[in-house]
């Protein structure tokens, strides 16, 4: 009998690469959460590009801080950060060890575990297609926060993890689309480094940077590392 790909996980190799590289090839992959409440599968929709110290618009352009270590490396953990006061984002961590890059999860489809992810997404009101569409919502739906910074998501153990990145579905590149990143002010807001699946529903809509105090509806949809 042949094995299905689609549902092993991915190697730290496939996260030891440039961040650019990395991001539309994380499209139609598979997010597998686990926790004592049970399991959680989505297909990646929407996702957004970071480059550290050469990245105005990321959150390691000033040099390494406790907040951000974990971007730094090894190439293939989570990056999980809390901002605005109130809302959890999740990022996977690429490049080599050292230099910080990594990949915001800002949005995707629920293939199992709807049930699990309802409740924390009440406001949702039983439209699954945005139970995860934009970040915050996504760490929201998969009950993320920063207990699993730091996670390795490429662990040998198939019976033992909070978070792993299966192969899925990888899409073609014919139907990937890209532009500005949502949200990201001054220079690092002109880079076309969001990429997510054209047409799809659970894909965020794009705002562009807004100065003034948002709303905590809105901030759940913009907000990035």
């Amino acid at each position: 009998m042949s094995r299905d790909h689609t549902t092993e996980p991915l190697p730290r190799a496939f996260f030891d690469r440039p961040v650019l590289e990395v991001a539309p090839d994380l499209l139609g992959r598979t997010l597998v959460r686990r926790s004592a409440e049970g399991t959680i599968t989505l297909r990646l929709t929407e996702v957004e590009a970071y480059a550290g110290e050469i990245d105005p618009g990321s959150h390691a352009f000033r040099g390494r801080t406790q907040r951000n270590a974990s971007m730094f490396g090894p190439p293939g953990h989570a990056y999980v950060y809390f901002t605005y006061g109130m809302w959890h984002c999740l990022n996977l961590v690429c490049g080599p060890d050292g230099h910080a890059s990594g990949v915001l999860l800002r949005a995707g489809e629920v293939l199992t575990g709807a049930e699990l992810a309802r409740p924390r997404r009440a406001s949702a009101r039983g439209r699954d297609h945005e139970l995860a569409k934009g970040p915050a919502r996504l760490a929201t739906a998969l009950d993320v926060d920063r207990v699993l910074n730091g996670t390795d998501v490429c662990g040998a153990d198939p019976d033992d993890f909070d978070l792993r990145v299966l192969a899925g579905t990888p899409v073609p590149k014919n139907r990937i689309s890209t532009g500005p990143r949502t949200g990201v002010a001054g220079d690092g807001g002109v880079h076309p480094w969001r990429f997510w699946i054209a047409g799809d529903p659970t894909v965020s809509p794009y705002r562009p940077h807004q100065p003034k105090r948002r709303t905590r509806q809105l901030d759940a949809d913009v907000v990035g590392p």
